[in-house]
């Protein structure tokens, strides 16, 4: 697994005027509507996520999954991604997931090294 992904600090401009139990309760709002989006978004692959923002929806389930240990809560893999894709990773897989083409994968390859 890679190492975690540092926590951004979000409380900078006009967050930084919120309480932190607002700014949280918006973030949470918002990170649903992220995974609300992912879930209905079934015709974008996850290289193509890796492709063009260097993250897809198994690192955000790792993310998720990350935080919940820091919380102190333990949370199996296999149910963090359930969690980021609304049903088990390998049912989304037979539904939506498809191969990729051999440039997706070059340049996957090529923006990732050691991945």
């Amino acid at each position: 697994m890679p190492a975690p992904q540092p926590e951004a600090d979000l409380a900078l401009g006009a967050a930084a005027a919120l309480d932190a139990t607002a700014r949280e309760r918006i973030e949470a709002a918002a990170f649903r509507k992220l995974v609300q989006h992912l879930r209905e978004r079934t015709d974008v692959q996850n290289i193509d996520m890796m492709n063009l923002t260097g993250f897809c929806r198994n690192c955000l389930s790792r993310w998720y999954q990350e935080a919940a240990g820091e919380a102190g809560q333990a949370l199996e893999t296999p149910d963090a991604r359930e969690i980021v894709y609304g049903m088990p990773y390998k049912d989304w897989q037979a539904k939506h997931q498809t191969e990729a083409s051999a440039d997706q994968k070059a340049r996957f390859a090529a923006a990732n090294p050691g991945h």
